[in-house]
């Protein structure tokens, strides 16, 4: 009975270990954001004015709390999400998103579909500087007139 709990020790610890040392590539990604507009690249998609995002982040919940303005004028939304792969939903100007987030090492990886004047998926990737100064999205946006690929800076407030 000895000799079969020998080997079940060194598992467990390097299991524990293993399991430590991701949690500690999972950024925490609370904060004001504001994006740089001059660091970011909007691709064929409309660039906003401005754009702030307030996220409060507790793995694995995480909501982002979006302000943005353009010609039309200034809106403000919500997104949540459930860092640990399960489904939300979200509303933007009266159209449902359904999203999934996961982390993939130290980004979280999302991908959200939904209808903005026709189908579109956003598949982003989030990630946080060393320094913890700098917030960057990489977002795929495909819709079925075509699709577009940006980069979105954000600086800590």
């Amino acid at each position: 009975m000895r000799s079969s709990q020998t080997w079940l020790f060194p598992f467990m610890f390097l299991t524990l270990v293993l399991g430590i040392a991701q949690a500690q590539t999972r950024p925490n990604l609370s904060g004001t954001w504001k994006v740089n507009m001059s660091k970011s690249d909007f691709g064929r998609g409309p660039a906003p004015e401005a754009r702030t995002d307030s996220i409060t982040h507790e793995d694995p919940n995480l909501k982002d709390t979006i302000t943005q303005s353009n010609q039309q004028g200034e809106i403000t939304y919500d997104m949540n999400y459930f860092t640990d792969g399960r489904e939300t939903t979200n509303t933007i100007r009266g159209n449902e998103f359904k999203s999934t987030a996961h982390w993939d090492g130290d980004q979280l990886a999302v991908e959200s579909k939904g209808s903005l004047a026709g189908p579109v998926t956003l598949k982003d990737r989030w990630s946080l500087s060393g320094d913890g100064k700098t917030l960057t999205l990489q977002r795929h946006a495909a819709r079925t007139i075509g699709s577009t690929d940006q980069k979105i800076v954000f600086e800590k407030q």
